[in-house]
């Protein structure tokens, strides 16, 4: 079977049984990982993370099992992540991983789970498994204009600000012990 150049590879990846287009594509192994496994020790209440010192809940909000794969993303705009925080904390015992310190990250805690090296979603998702490769608020609201709100994207490892009025994903980090 003969394939233009540019559609073999994609050709290929079908006829191989690939993964789904969904999953993440990451560059090969002479690019060095900006987020490698050994940075993260999973446990009881989250994914502590050796680089930062923080604790970060494995799953983004509305998924659960260790897997990730139980639920449905939860997505709002910037107050309703903020108002999801305090349910989080509220229910610490089982939305919270029997922690009640839960917070929204700012900008340069979530852009520090970006793995460079990986798109679609651009993050390891060997420790944040089903991650979409969406965007995710962040707490840190853009000081140039009081209605926009900083967010990470996780399908190509972006930083931006955006209208908190948004529909955004949500990940919630905590301090380390």
């Amino acid at each position: 079977m003969k394939f233009p150049l540019r559609h073999g590879a994609l050709a290929l990846a079908v006829l191989l049984g690939a993964a789904p287009l969904a999953q993440a594509a990451c560059n090969g192994i002479d690019i060095a990982a900006d987020t490698p496994d050994a940075r993260f020790k999973s446990g009881a209440g989250g994914v502590a993370d050796s680089a930062t010192g923080l604790v970060w809940k494995r799953c983004p909000e509305g998924l659960s099992g260790a897997a990730c794969d139980s639920g449905t993303p939860v997505t709002g705009n910037w107050g309703e992540a903020l108002a999801r925080v305090a349910a989080v904390n509220a229910a610490g015992a089982t939305l919270g991983e029997g922690q009640s310190d839960w917070r929204l990250p700012n900008r340069n805690e979530l852009a520090s789970l970006v793995e460079r090296k990986c798109t679609a979603p651009a993050i390891n998702a060997t420790v944040f498994p089903r991650t979409p490769a969406q965007s995710f608020w962040t707490a840190s609201p853009y000081s140039l204009n009081a209605g926009l709100a900083w967010y990470v994207d996780f399908n190509a490892g972006d930083v931006a600000p955006a209208p908190k009025t948004g529909a955004r994903n949500i990940r919630l980090v905590r301090s380390g012990n």
